[in-house]
């Protein structure tokens, strides 16, 4: 780590800056650093300014909610995140990655559900199309054998028709 000196910089941003940097609203930038998620200082004219640190914590966040957390729990990893070291708050931190992390592979596994359902219905779709079965596709035209069938589908999110 560098010394920090008289010419020491650290990269300062704006409301805006920072909101596009993370690809979201300065709306949401507002709201994460009013309900103390996000840290940030103030310019001379009162205006919300972010440097590297409010860089690592917004990383985190984002993560957090990548993995489908509540503003609650991301708020609670904030606040242990800030206490004092302790195995305590080390181990309570773990937990909500823990959790995190088995609800992203939750996610994972129903993305390749529905990718392989979808993959189904395009091979139905080419099948039509190519003339080898009739356009059963239309729900004004199922029949009770169809809704069945695609029923059976949904539940299983791996077959269609």
């Amino acid at each position: 780590m560098l010394p920090l000196t008289a010419c020491t910089v650290f990269a300062i941003y704006t409301l805006k800056q920072f909101a596009k940097m993370f690809q979201t609203t300065e709306h949401t930038i507002r709201y994460y650093t009013d309900i103390n998620l996000l840290p940030r200082e103030r310019d001379k004219g009162n205006r919300r300014i972010f440097n590297e640190e409010s860089i690592n914590w917004m990383q985190g966040i984002v993560c957090l909610k990548g993995c489908g957390a509540s503003i609650e729990d991301i708020k609670e990893y904030c606040e242990l995140c800030r206490l004092p070291e302790s195995k305590e708050t080390l181990s309570a931190r773990y937990q909500i990655i823990l959790r995190q992390r088995e609800q992203a592979y939750q996610r994972v596994e129903e993305a390749k559900a529905t990718a392989a359902y979808m993959d189904e219905k395009v091979k139905h779709y080419e099948k039509i199309l190519a003339g080898v079965i009739p356009d059963d596709t239309n729900p004004e035209n199922w029949t009770e054998d169809t809704r069945r069938r695609n029923i059976d589908a949904l539940q299983n999110r791996g077959r269609f028709l």
